[in-house]
């Protein structure tokens, strides 16, 4: 009994005077606290995946009453702005000064091809942005299909019904804020821990404990609950922005929601403190743990890209990275509900990649220690 008693008064110590160091850094708590809020900030105003009212250059060759309807059905299309401009030439003009980001040609012999059979009209995008082009050329289907299904005959039109599922509003936040919270645990959990027991090495504080009754599980547990309380609090501020700002659903339990971050930013302390303990450098270990959490957290875990559209090798590399497992497992509590074949999968995949992390740090600093 006295000597848990004795463990627990070592860890205290040490838990708070790695919480009076972090609030005496600045650094710490800014990018605890105040990054965390800056990035839902820009990523939840600023970054966009939705196109709405495209400018699109309306060339009408034929002049016709049925070449005048379809172009008020672009009209009346709440994703096109038109700008009626007399040529073809003019139109190309305004593309390539990005004026407007495509152009639609209505031949001369419109009418007459209707009336004798199919007939077609031409989309001219600006392919620079590849995702931008693509969704306009599926967005002008829409105003050609209501205006070609209220000329069907005495049948009546045939109209094609959608549903989306999960996100009826279409709203790219819905599917950026979960992934967003994957990515603000990785920089508190992983960057910030980064640096932690590099620093006791480059300070020269480190030898002063290596005297001291401390045990190499009991030094790690103290560096690990400051951060971790700080983690919270970033998880904190983003369900917040989540729901007040962005309005986004959760469907799924926030007791699940809280048990996925909970070791999610498990995962990310222990890649932190194993690059700590391996790298004696602060500037190495940022260097180093930005490389294998942030940036491929960032472009390889679903977070803004689909992982199908990727190569093969590279859908194969995603397997190892947690934040993988934590995106689809956020997008889903929020958006889908308690999906077990899905929630508890990616949770025990995370709680493994944990518990080896933790391992490999208490061995990795039990020979830093010995």
């Amino acid at each position: 009994m006295k000597d848990w008693l004795a463990k627990f008064r070592r860890i205290r110590a040490l838990t708070v005077k790695e919480t009076r160091q972090i609030l005496r850094d600045p650094s710490s708590v800014a990018i605890g606290i105040v990054f965390p809020v800056i990035m839902i900030l820009l990523f939840g105003y600023g970054l966009s995946l939705d196109v709405t009212r495209v400018n699109v250059a309306v060339v009408d060759q034929d002049g016709s009453s049925d070449s005048a309807a379809l172009v008020g059905a672009f009209r009346l299309s709440p994703y096109f702005s038109v700008t009626a401009v007399p040529s073809i030439a003019q139109a190309t003009t305004l593309v390539m000064e990005r004026k407007v980001d495509g152009a639609l040609l209505i031949p001369s012999d419109f009418t007459r091809r209707l009336h004798a059979g199919p007939a077609e009209v031409q989309i001219l995008v600006n392919g620079t942005d590849s995702n931008q082009a693509r969704i306009m050329q599926a967005y002008a289907q829409g105003p050609v299909g209501l205006w070609s299904a209220t000329r069907a005959g005495s049948a009546g039109p045939v109209i094609v019904t959608d549903r989306m599922w999960f996100n009826e509003s279409n709203n790219s936040r819905y599917f950026l804020v979960p992934g967003l919270i994957v990515m603000v645990m990785t920089i508190i959990g992983a960057f910030l821990t980064a640096m932690v027991i590099a620093r006791e090495w480059e300070r020269g504080t480190l030898e002063a404990l290596f005297v001291t009754p401390m045990r190499p599980g009991e030094f790690l547990i103290s560096k690990i609950i400051p951060y971790f309380g700080l983690g919270t609090i970033g998880f904190v501020l983003c369900v917040l922005a989540g729901q007040f700002l962005f309005h986004v659903p959760l469907r799924g339990s926030l007791l699940l929601l809280c048990l996925a971050a909970t070791v999610y930013l498990l995962v990310a302390l222990g890649i932190g403190l194993l690059v700590s303990t391996l790298v004696k450098s602060q500037f190495l270990a940022s260097q180093l743990v930005m490389t294998l959490t942030f940036l491929p957290a960032m472009m390889l875990s679903g977070f803004l890209y689909d992982l199908r559209s990727m190569p093969a090798v590279i859908q194969w590399i995603t397997y190892v990275l947690p934040a993988r497992y934590a995106v689809s497992l956020m997008q889903t509590l929020y958006l889908a509900g308690d999906v077990g074949g899905v929630v508890w999968l990616n949770l025990g995949i995370l709680a493994a990649m944990a518990a080896v992390l933790l391992a490999a740090t208490r061995l990795a600093t039990k020979k830093q220690l010995s």
